[in-house]
């Protein structure tokens, strides 16, 4: 048996799928603007139907229509003949996806969509097919050929529909002005959300667990407060402005420098370049606030610039961010 070059392989696979897309691209005309405007002007929810891996590719666009502000929701075809089609309004845009265009779920279910009334689009390679002229605007994802060297398993074909699945939750994007706040809103779970939404004030040590000093405390008194909280670090404020910080590594200089603790004032050994942060910020700034600086803790400041807590990287670690 000859062996397989598979570097070879996925390379042809690509370039097959990748020509496909530019064809879908070439071909885009009026009917693609019309859908956009179509359900733009709709008050109601977009319902993707599919079956086999259309229905595959219908629930991944619905996720993606929902999450960049479209409010989608995917039936399966066989399910919305067995009841699911209740879930569908007037007001709502149906889009179809079918390869062959002859899906027999997808016809059965026709004439029931238009005694609802929605509006039905399709995506289907041919476009004479029968549920390209069963709708109000069909656009064709037609491919020369399969990836498949058999050209039966559907590889470019679902590449394409996928592709323009993802062209029109895109246009709808940018229509909306949808905006990183409202991906936000939808997004409101995992690194990508806590990225968008999380502040600083909401994972910052603050109140009883905020160390800090007077500039006159001596450092003896000093490293009992930077033990008793534990964070390695205590600000120095005088009459609610940051005059500095003391940290362990200030610690480590000013025991070699021989200093007596018990007489040292804080305000003599402490750092005056302290780099500081807003509680409001989002916690996302202050990860780049210390890398860019090589540190791995901060002051927080209120709006009046009082200083009301400490971040360190540790909590930035803790929340998932980093």
């Amino acid at each position: 048996m000859k062996k397989t070059n598979h570097i070879n392989s996925a390379k042809r696979t690509l370039d097959v799928e990748s020509k496909a897309l530019t064809k879908l691209a070439a071909n885009l005309d009026q009917k693609f603007s019309n859908l956009c405007e179509v359900i733009l002007r709709s008050k109601g929810k977009i319902i993707t139907l599919g079956v086999g891996k259309s229905g595959h590719i219908a629930q991944k666009i619905s996720s993606t229509l929902s999450s960049t502000g479209s409010p989608s929701y995917f039936i399966h075809a066989t399910e919305a003949l067995h009841g699911d089609i209740g879930v569908i309004s007037k007001n709502d845009s149906v889009l179809i996806f079918s390869h062959s265009g002859e899906s027999k779920e997808i016809i059965d279910l026709i004439p029931s969509l238009k005694n609802i009334g929605c509006k039905i689009f399709s995506f289907t390679g041919p476009t004479e097919s029968t549920i390209a002229k069963s709708t109000d605007i069909n656009i064709s994802t037609e491919v020369d050929k399969e990836a498949c060297p058999l050209d039966l398993a559907p590889t470019s074909s679902t590449t394409a529909a996928l592709a323009l699945g993802d062209a029109l939750a895109i246009a709808l994007l940018e229509s909306r002005k949808f905006s990183p706040q409202d991906f936000a809103k939808s997004h409101p779970g995992g690194k990508l959300g806590k990225k968008l939404t999380l502040k600083v004030e909401d994972i910052m040590s603050k109140g009883k667990d905020f160390p800090f000093i007077s500039p006159n405390t001596l450092l003896s008194k000093a490293l009992v407060e930077i033990s008793n909280k534990g964070l390695g670090i205590v600000a120095v404020v005088d009459k609610k402005k940051l005059k500095g910080v003391f940290t362990d590594g200030d610690l480590r200089r000013t025991i070699g420098s021989k200093k007596d603790i018990h007489k040292t004032k804080i305000s003599l050994v402490m750092s005056k370049n302290v780099k500081t942060i807003q509680q409001s910020s989002l916690a996302s700034k202050a990860i780049e606030t210390m890398e860019k600086n090589n540190i791995y803790v901060l002051i927080v400041l209120d709006s009046k610039k009082i200083p009301v807590g400490v971040l360190r990287m540790h909590d930035l670690m803790q929340s998932g961010l980093v």
